[in-house]
C-alpha cells in the first residue's frame, strides 16, 4: 500500500509527488503519456514559480536545459507603452518559458530522485472505494494489464478533464463562461523579450523559449472561435499585422518552424478541492483562461501548499481533513485573485487598463511593481500603496 498516489506527472503532479516523497511518504506517480511529450501551454514561469523551482533545487537543471533567461518585459496598448520587469524574488532577477517536453520530464526526474515510483504510459480507469472513502486506483499498464493500487490519499493532478474529479463527484463551486480562444506557434529568427500587445478584441504574447525559438501567441474573443478555426493562418497573421506592426515586420524576417496550435476550450472554474481520501491540484482543481500564463506557476504553488498543509498529518483522519480544508481555503486567496484578473484581461477590452497604465508612464518603480503583480512578486494590495493611489487620483 502506498501513502500517496498521484495521477498526472506534469506541472502539478510531479512536484506534489516529489514534495510528499521528501516528507518520507511512499508515493506512486502515474502518467498516461510517455515523456518527453509536448502539450498545449503558454510556457511562462512567473517569478513566484521560479522561486519555488529554486527552493526545490530544480532551477539549475532548467538552466542547463538551454532555456533563454528573460529579464525584460513590455506592454503596448492603445496610446501607451511601458517597459520594465518584475521585482526580484529570493534574489532571482530572471524568468524562463521552457517547452513542456523539456520542463515536464525534468519535474518527473526530480520526483524520482526524491524516491517516487514513476510509471508512464498508465491509463487510470477508476477509483477504488472503501465505503465513502477513496482508497486507491484501477489502471492499465503500458503492456495492457489491468491492475490496482491502494493509498491513503489519491491526488488528482490530471488536468481540466480530471478523471479523479469526475469519479469523486467534485462539482464546480465557481464557474464562468469561456472568454477567449488562442492560437500560437514557434518561430526562429525573431529576436524578442517578453512582449505583450493589446487592442480591442486582440491580445498578443511574445515569449522566448528553448532552442533560440520564440513563442508567438494570439488571442481572439470566444465568439469568433468558429470563424477563426476555419481559417486559422490568415486570422493569426492578420492579428499580428493589425495589433503589433513592428513585431509583424520582425516576423517577416523569421520563419515559423512548427504548425499552429490552439484551442477554444478554455474553461474557467474552481472545483471542490477535496473529499475523503482524495484531493485535486493544478488544472484539475482550478482552470482559467491562459491569457495571463499563470497555469504553471499556480500548479507549483498548489503543490507546495498542499504538501505543506498535510505535512505529518496524512495518517490522522481528523488532522488530514483539517489540512485539506486549509488547502482548499487557501485557494480562495491569491489563486482567486489571479483567476479574476485573467477573466478581466481575457475580455480583450483594454481601455480601463490603458487608462491606469498611462498614469504610470515616467514612474519606473510603479511600472516594475505592476509587472510584479503579474509575476507573484508583489500582491495586488501591496501594489496599490498610498503613493500609487495618489498618482492615480484615487486617494
Amino acid at each position: 500500500m502506498y501513502d500517496v498516489i498521484v495521477i498526472g506527472a506534469r506541472c502539478a503532479g510531479s512536484p506534489t509527488a516529489m514534495l510528499f516523497a521528501r516528507q518520507g511518504y511512499r508515493v506512486l506517480l502515474l502518467e498516461k503519456a510517455q515523456f518527453p511529450q509536448d502539450t498545449l501551454s503558454s510556457h511562462y514561469i512567473h517569478m513566484q514559480g521560479m522561486s519555488l523551482l529554486n527552493r526545490w533545487g530544480l532551477l539549475d537543471k532548467l538552466r542547463d536545459a538551454g532555456c533563454r533567461p528573460i529579464t525584460r518585459q513590455s506592454y503596448e496598448g492603445p496610446g501607451v507603452r511601458i517597459e520594465g520587469f518584475s521585482l526580484p524574488l529570493d534574489d532571482l532577477r530572471y524568468t524562463y518559458a521552457p517547452r513542456r517536453y523539456v520542463l515536464d520530464p525534468l519535474l518527473a526526474e526530480g520526483a524520482v530522485e526524491a524516491g517516487v515510483e514513476f510509471q508512464q504510459g498508465c491509463a487510470v480507469k477508476d477509483l477504488l472505494w472503501e465505503g465513502d472513502r477513496v482508497a486507491g486506483v484501477r489502471y492499465t499498464t503500458p503492456g495492457g494489464t489491468e491492475t490496482t493500487e491502494h493509498a491513503r490519499l489519491v491526488v488528482g493532478a490530471d488536468g481540466m478533464r480530471s478523471l479523479v474529479a469526475r469519479k469523486a463527484g467534485a462539482q464546480n463551486v465557481i464557474e464562468h463562461a469561456r472568454v477567449s480562444c488562442t492560437y500560437y506557434s514557434y518561430w526562429s529568427g525573431v529576436p524578442s523579450h517578453f512582449e505583450l500587445y493589446e487592442r480591442p478584441g486582440r491580445w498578443i504574447g511574445v515569449i522566448p523559449t528553448n532552442d533560440d525559438l520564440t513563442l508567438l501567441m494570439t488571442y481572439f474573443p470566444q465568439d469568433e472561435y468558429n470563424n477563426v478555426r476555419k481559417g486559422v493562418e490568415p486570422f493569426y497573421l492578420d492579428s499580428f499585422r493589425s495589433t503589433a506592426p513592428e513585431l509583424y515586420e520582425r516576423m517577416q524576417a523569421g520563419e515559423r518552424v512548427e504548425q499552429l496550435y490552439g484551442t477554444g476550450h478554455q474553461e474557467n472554474y474552481f472545483r471542490k478541492a477535496y473529499g475523503p481520501g482524495w484531493v485535486l491540484v493544478g488544472d484539475a482543481v482550478n482552470h482559467k483562461d491562459s491569457i495571463t500564463a499563470r497555469g504553471i506557476t499556480e500548479a507549483f504553488a498548489q503543490a507546495q501548499s498542499l504538501t505543506g498543509f498535510v505535512g505529518e498529518r496524512l495518517h490522522d483522519d481528523a488532522a488530514l481533513a483539517a489540512a485539506l480544508r486549509r488547502y482548499e481555503n487557501n485557494l480562495s486567496g491569491e489563486a482567486l485573485s489571479h483567476y479574476q484578473g485573467a477573466l478581466n484581461v481575457a475580455e480583450l477590452k483594454p481601455q480601463g487598463r490603458v487608462d491606469m497604465l498611462q498614469k504610470l508612464v515616467g514612474h519606473q518603480e510603479h511600472i516594475d511593481r505592476y509587472f510584479s503583480t503579474l509575476s507573484g512578486a508583489c500582491s495586488i494590495d501591496d501594489f496599490y500603496n498610498d503613493e500609487l493611489l495618489t498618482l492615480l487620483d484615487l486617494s
